[in-house]
């Protein structure tokens, strides 16, 4: 406890941030220290497993102590230990894991396992203070494109899924088929601004009629043969152009699909979570399309789209304060289900 409120540290370690925080009462952050690996990647065009699992075995010492400092919070203060136990690489999963535990066993702390998801769909409650559910969630990343029915803190239903490539992954290709490098949401998000949304009409993929999952693998492979034929042409490509075209491609159906499942399960609110939750032109166009259907549109800033810790902890006090803790034999689960 720290001035009478619940403290949370809370660890994530899924990919290839290492980020440790410190939580008030679940939703007011005192720290929440991220350290990137984008640098180190870049250099291989995507995350290399091996290389990430080293890179925060190095980092996650440091950043645990920097999290403490900064929040002014002694292991003593801290009530329990929240920490992600999958979905994401299996090796990066059990640093953070290993170290939660750790710190459970030498402290006397309860430890709580959060799903990567549920965390960030949580990242809403830090950033908006009256959001409760229920709601619609759509959780978009370099990993996952769900629409997730949210009916409590705990409590949530996935409706729809990407059948193979996750949104996030077919712009880290589609980026690099034109040469812009690693990540690529954010270099498609920028370039995409000076080009022309409709140059190209590529393929919206909607598959059978009312189904609310996603095929983000056809729009990938329709960008990669107009490319090549258009080298093959001798014809010069605008690369703001194409790349415009496929993120309208895509974000057409995403924006369709989530607003009609929120229309449809007569939701008020949607909430929108992730790292490409961050791209701009996603943001504008859900905030048109829920304006005009009366929908309540929340997102949270930059930083806690992203891979962090401060939205893993507030997902773990959900749990604690449900009463659901973890024993120190949880294990990493790569492919947990939400």
């Amino acid at each position: 406890m720290k001035d009478g409120k619940l403290v949370t540290m809370a660890i994530e370690s899924s990919c290839d941030e290492t980020s440790v925080a410190i939580l008030l009462e679940g939703r007011q952050v005192l720290s929440n220290i991220i350290a990137s690996q984008i640098k180190v990647h870049q250099v291989f065009g995507g995350v290399v497993p091996e290389i990430a699992s080293r890179h925060h075995l190095d980092n996650i010492n440091r950043v645990t102590e920097e999290a403490l400092k900064e929040a002014g919070v002694t292991m003593e203060e801290v009530d329990m230990i929240g920490v992600t136990y999958g979905p994401g690489l299996v090796g990066a999963l059990l640093i953070g894991l290993a170290t939660a535990k750790a710190f459970a066993l030498a402290a006397g702390k309860p430890l709580v396992g959060v799903h990567h998801i549920q965390g960030h769909i949580s990242a809403n409650y830090i950033e908006h203070k009256e959001l409760e559910p229920p709601f619609m969630a759509l959780v978009i990343s370099g990993g996952h494109t769900n629409i997730v029915e949210v009916t409590g803190y705990n409590q949530c239903r996935v409706l729809g899924q990407t059948r193979d490539d996750a949104a996030g992954e077919a712009y880290d290709k589609v980026a690099r088929v034109l040469g812009l490098g690693y990540p690529g949401g954010p270099k498609i998000d920028k370039i995409a601004r000076e080009g022309d949304p409709h140059a190209v009409e590529f393929k919206r993929v909607f598959l059978e009629k009312d189904s609310l999952d996603f095929s983000f693998s056809g729009i990938k492979t329709g960008v990669l043969n107009y490319v090549n034929s258009e080298k093959q042409a001798g014809r010069e490509i605008c690369v703001a152009d194409v790349a415009a075209s496929f993120q309208q491609a895509v974000l057409d159906v995403i924006v369709a699909k989530t607003v009609g499942a929120a229309t449809r399960m007569k939701k008020d609110k949607i909430v929108m979570a992730g790292g490409v939750a961050s791209n701009s032109r996603l943001r504008a166009m859900m905030e048109e399309a829920c304006k005009k259907e009366g929908i309540a549109l929340y997102y949270p800033s930059p930083v806690l789209c992203t891979d962090n810790a401060a939205m893993i902890g507030c997902a773990a006090y959900y749990k604690f304060k449900a009463g659901q803790t973890d024993g120190l034999d949880l294990d990493a689960v790569p492919h947990l289900p939400l």
